[in-house]
């Protein structure tokens, strides 16, 4: 075992020099790098108590990486509670907004043509995190009721 392997301190502020981590994303490398549980909690700690490991911080680059690759809120408070992270209020986003945004870049300004591509783009909205109501308000809750009669 190297020395590094045995000092989950040392190990952590390198993982920590790349980039944010939350606490227990952190916890978990450390431990799969063959530190003692024991021995891991205290660096923890220590780290936090330091300022290196927060977990507001960490929620808040996830956000704002989540928000640039266009994912929405759902994705998000999915990830963050993959992280281990408390998830409190959305942060102020304008959902709708960032719905659009992403709908234009992949489909362009046209109003989906039918049903089927309503349902194409209602699929790859959701499947990013949009909720059903937003989803509704970017394509339009009227072309819904116009492809029923199709």
């Amino acid at each position: 075992m190297t020395a590094e392997r045995s000092d989950p301190t040392a190990l952590a502020l390198r993982l920590l020099a790349r980039r944010e981590y939350g606490r227990r994303e952190l916890g978990d490398k450390l431990l799969r790098a063959g530190c003692d549980a024991g021995d891991v909690a205290l660096a923890l700690d220590a780290l936090a108590a330091a300022g290196y490991q927060d977990d507001a911080r960490y929620a808040e680059m996830l956000t704002r990486t989540r928000v640039r690759q266009g994912h929405g809120p759902l994705r998000l408070r999915q990830d963050l509670q993959r992280a281990g992270i408390e998830v409190g209020a959305d942060p102020e986003i304008d959902w709708l907004q960032q719905a659009q945004a992403v709908c234009r870049k992949r489909f362009g300004n046209t109003p989906p043509a039918d049903a089927r591509d309503y349902a194409r783009r209602a699929r790859f909205l959701a499947g990013r995190g949009f909720t059903g109501e937003t989803i509704r308000q970017v394509l339009g809750a009227g072309r819904e009721r116009d492809f029923a009669a199709d």
